[in-house]
């Protein structure tokens, strides 16, 4: 499993050589002009969220008057930017998909599934879309309470998105170099649809085993076949609820609109952008030339950089592939000079991946946060042990496999060496730092502070290391939205799948079923663990948090698990099935990321892995690590 990320002009058919005025050529200058028309707002849209929210927290916290309106207006953009956002991943080929089987499959079976996964996307667009506009004409009857203008200029980013994405499926359909793929798969798409529908009265008897049906049977078929997992909870959300129940196919939009609108996720995409900056300014680069200085010399010394270094990173940025991004291209190349296996190389590089999701202001706990309704600074503060548990349990591998490391050849920094490269990276080890501690002590929400780190980080970018390109300015905004956009849709979708789920009755029924289990509260946290390795190795980490935390977070209370140390223990074993090969989505992009072959790393990483397991039971059996400085 890894995130297929292509760009328009990667994506099938894109690469024959078509005349300057044949068809396909005029199609490709549509969407190409279209694409920019959603790029340039997308990518403003993230620009003026960032002045919204940091006008707020200057007048709050420099002028002491808070601006009433900024969280409404930055509430009401950000529908807007998760929206366009999603257009502008939908056009990339950037939502998050399955590909194992695709990958296994011939030439002409992987261009018809390909394609199929395209189509797959524009039924669920073409379903939703009257819906939306529906949702969106009943809420301009609504107004905001501050701004006092009508809430269907936000709700209209719903229609608007949905009617973008269906136009970018058209011209990629028509695109198509062999369009016998294209009217293959909108036939079996239209045979499937239909047969459903004429089944419809059948399946209004079966009751809840239409769950089984619809959120297993079917959605694992789409996900395993490449459809992206927003479209594909999205198609099993919209036929259960409008053939096996009396719901209107509009609560898909508003479930869909009530979990991309939580305020709390505007931390999403300022933080990715976040990550993004501190790599071009020269941040992330300071840092770990600051812990090479300190480390290199010792036998296995880089790798405990890596380690290191990805738990400081993963302070900033919040997102695992700005991390990893980050922090690769600095220490692989003289790691690999100096013997280091490539698959050792990509095998740890997932392992501390795992190891850093519980590190704040990781995405996956502001996300719980939104969700459940557990405090985000409560959070924060009890991400940083079980961090560094795992962390020392991955030195402690690193020790045992790299000890006889012959060393002769390198020579150990003068104290003069190592002082001066702290000085250097002063600036940048500070960040972290700032941000943990204007969370924790209340200075600032999760979603604040990441504005008051990307001032920081331009400022420092500009006045102290002198690294700042402004030509990749563009680019990383667009790169931000598109993510964003992807990880939000997601959240939408899973969103409106756990409240079919709910409606039906199976958080009652999952909720005796775990309270009955042997073991009291350490049995139904094992069962959890196990339970989200596998979730997280085939969902992917965000989905399977959104559809299962709403269930699973009270049964915790219930058996007495403390909320925060429960929330470590999923994402904990979340972040290790999100790693571990062959269907770890983070595996694969660790080695896009490395440019290392994914056969390399897979034997290697079996230790790394179960270094993790071992850490995950300490956390497991010591909740003091959670929750002892609460």
């Amino acid at each position: 499993m890894h995130i297929d990320v292509t760009t328009a002009e990667n994506t099938p058919g894109a690469d024959s050589q078509a005349p300057p005025w044949s068809g396909q050529s005029v199609l490709r200058r549509i969407d190409g002009v279209l694409g920019y028309l959603v790029e340039i707002p997308a990518a403003l849209l993230v620009l003026a969220e960032i002045i919204v929210l940091l006008s707020g927290v200057i007048s709050r916290y420099g002028f002491h008057e808070p601006l009433i309106w900024s969280d409404e207006l930055a509430s009401l953009l950000f529908l807007w930017l998760a929206m366009l956002g999603a257009v502008v991943a939908f056009r990339r080929a950037e939502h998050m998909r399955m590909t194992a089987i695709v990958s296994m499959s011939g030439p002409r079976m992987r261009a018809f599934l390909e394609t199929a996964a395209l189509v797959a996307g524009l039924i669920f667009v073409v379903l939703v879309l009257h819906p939306a506009y529906e949702f969106a004409a009943e809420e301009v009857f609504v107004q905001t309470p501050a701004l006092e203008i009508s809430n269907g200029w936000r709700a209209a980013a719903l229609p608007i998105g949905l009617g973008l994405m269906l136009v970018f499926a058209v011209l990629q359909l028509l695109d198509k170099a062999d369009w016998r793929l294209t009217v293959g798969a909108l036939t079996l798409g239209i045979a499937v649809a239909a047969g459903l529908v004429m089944l419809e009265p059948v399946l209004r008897t079966l009751g809840n085993l239409n769950l089984l049906l619809f959120f297993v049977i079917g959605v694992g078929a789409l996900v395993f076949t490449g459809v992206p997992i927003a479209f594909a909870f999205g198609l099993a959300t919209y036929a259960y609820l409008t053939l096996t129940t009396q719901a209107p196919s509009m609560v898909v939009v508003g479930r869909m609109d009530e979990g991309m609108s939580h305020l709390i996720l505007l931390a999403v995409p300022l933080f990715v952008f976040l990550g993004l900056l501190i790599e071009m300014t020269g941040m992330a680069k300071a840092m770990v030339g600051f812990l090479a200085s300190l480390l290199g010399h010792v036998r296995g010394g880089l790798h405990y950089v890596l380690v290191g270094a990805m738990y400081l990173v993963s302070g900033i940025s919040g997102s695992k592939a700005a991390d990893m991004a980050a922090v690769a291209p600095v220490l692989f190349p003289e790691m690999k000079a100096r013997g280091a296996k490539e698959g050792d190389l990509v095998a740890l590089l997932s392992a501390t991946g795992a190891q850093t999701e519980t590190i704040p202001p990781s995405i996956v706990l502001i996300t719980i946060g939104s969700v459940t309704g557990v405090s985000v600074t409560a959070l924060f503060t009890g991400g940083l042990l079980p961090g560094l548990v795992l962390a020392v349990t991955l030195c402690a591998l690193v020790w045992w496999r790299y000890r006889d490391e012959d060393l002769s050849h390198v020579a150990r920094p003068s104290k003069r060496v190592i002082g001066r490269t702290f000085l250097i990276a002063i600036p940048a080890i500070a960040l972290p730092f700032v941000i943990r501690a204007a969370v924790v002590e209340g200075v600032a929400t999760a979603t604040e502070v990441s504005t008051i780190g990307i001032v920081y980080s331009v400022l420092t970018g500009l006045l102290v290391y002198r690294q700042f390109n402004w030509r990749r300015l563009y680019p990383m905004l667009v790169t931000t939205a598109s993510l964003s956009g992807a990880i939000l849709l997601i959240i939408g979708a899973a969103t409106g799948m756990a409240w079919a789920l709910t409606q039906s009755g199976f958080s009652q029924t999952l909720a005796v079923v775990m309270q009955g289990l042997p073991g009291g509260a350490i049995g139904f946290l094992l069962v959890s663990a196990v339970a989200f390795i596998i979730l997280g190795s085939v969902l992917e980490g965000i989905p399977a948090i959104v559809l299962f935390g709403p269930l699973l977070f009270p049964i915790a209370r219930s058996v007495g698990v403390h909320e925060v140390h429960y929330s470590m223990v999923v994402i904990l074993a979340m972040g290790i099935g999100l790693f571990a090969p062959p269907f770890g989505v983070g595996y694969y992009a660790a080695c896009a990321i490395s440019r290392i072959h994914p056969d390399a790393g897979v034997r290697p990483i079996v230790g790394y892995m179960l270094a993790l397991v071992v850490g995950l039971a300490i956390v497991i059996f010591v909740p003091w690590i959670s929750i002892g400085f609460l």
